[in-house]
């Protein structure tokens, strides 16, 4: 009712910053959401505040939208050459480069008023460096073949923030949670550059995919059973119990899935493996919500 009431310049403009933020492509953001409710619910012992709950799923949004909207910034005169991002709102001009960063501004804002009028004093000075990171990855490309590397530390700065929120304090769990899935976030993102290998190489965008060569699927197989140990030890340190191992196990299983997928390295391949690392993350919460539970 509301779109066929807007008129079409506005509904026009409104899909256009929507695609913008990625809101019609959620991956990014589950992906980010699963390991923040992994901190939350181990935090809390399985019983995470509702606030917390509210803030933090909303945050993985904004700050996943806000991250969509400085990264296609810095890649703008870029995006153009590579076949999957040509068609992009501000490489086409139809969002302009102010209205990308004015958005990655309010985007931030209202997340870090968020933390500072619902969470404590522990949490607000951490979200400083999760915004730096946020604003940081984007360009990392320019200057490093491990651009993955800074994503990851972007998409598991969650992860003390919201233990912090939880707990009001930090432990040796928390940056296993925080190693575990800065490892996964090279996993999944060489995956996902290794589908534009081929135009990064002939614009000078660099990658792990572009770093590892022949060898990207030994290197993120390594990763990904490194993942699995961590994890491993995560239960073993929180005496966590079977539900939460079926889950690490789930996640162990479908990363040799991913390795199937990937195995020829065709795009197609390729980014059906990165989508079905959302399922990892899944499981794992799920195996670990419900130990806790239980």
């Amino acid at each position: 009712m509301l779109q066929n009431a807007l008129p079409d310049h506005v509904h026009t403009r409104l899909a256009d910053y929507a695609q913008l933020l990625r809101i019609d492509r959620p991956i990014g953001t589950l992906l980010l959401l699963w390991p923040t409710y992994w901190s939350l619910w181990l935090a809390a012992e399985g019983a995470p505040s509702l606030a917390n709950l509210v803030i933090f799923t909303l945050g993985v949004f904004f700050m996943r939208a806000a991250g969509c909207a400085i990264n296609d910034f810095a890649d703008r005169d870029w995006d153009r050459h590579v076949e999957r991002t040509k068609d992009r709102p501000l490489t086409t001009g139809r969002v302009r480069a102010w209205e990308a960063v004015a958005l990655f501004v309010g985007l931030c804002l209202v997340s870090f008023l968020m933390v500072v009028f619902f969470t404590n004093s522990l949490t607000l000075y951490l979200s400083f460096g999760g915004a730096l990171l946020a604003f940081i990855y984007p360009f990392m490309k320019r200057y490093t073949h491990l651009p993955q590397l800074f994503l990851g530390a972007a998409f598991s700065w969650a992860i003390p923030m919201a233990w912090a929120a939880e707990a009001n304090q930090l432990s040796q769990i928390t940056w296993l949670l925080f190693t575990a899935n800065l490892l996964w976030t090279v996993t999944y993102d060489t995956l996902y550059a290794m589908v534009d290998r081929d135009d990064d190489l002939k614009i000078g965008i660099k990658s792990t995919a572009i770093l590892f060569g022949d060898a990207d699927r030994a290197i993120i197989g390594v990763l990904q059973a490194l993942v699995v140990l961590i994890l491993v030890i995560v239960g073993q340190r929180a005496e966590l119990g079977s539900p939460y191992y079926l889950g690490v196990v789930a996640m162990a299983t479908l990363f040799v899935y991913h390795q199937y997928l990937a195995r020829e390295r065709t795009r197609s391949g390729c980014f059906k493996a990165f989508l079905n690392n959302n399922w990892a993350g899944f499981a794992v919460f799920i195996g670990l919500a419900l130990d806790l539970a239980l």
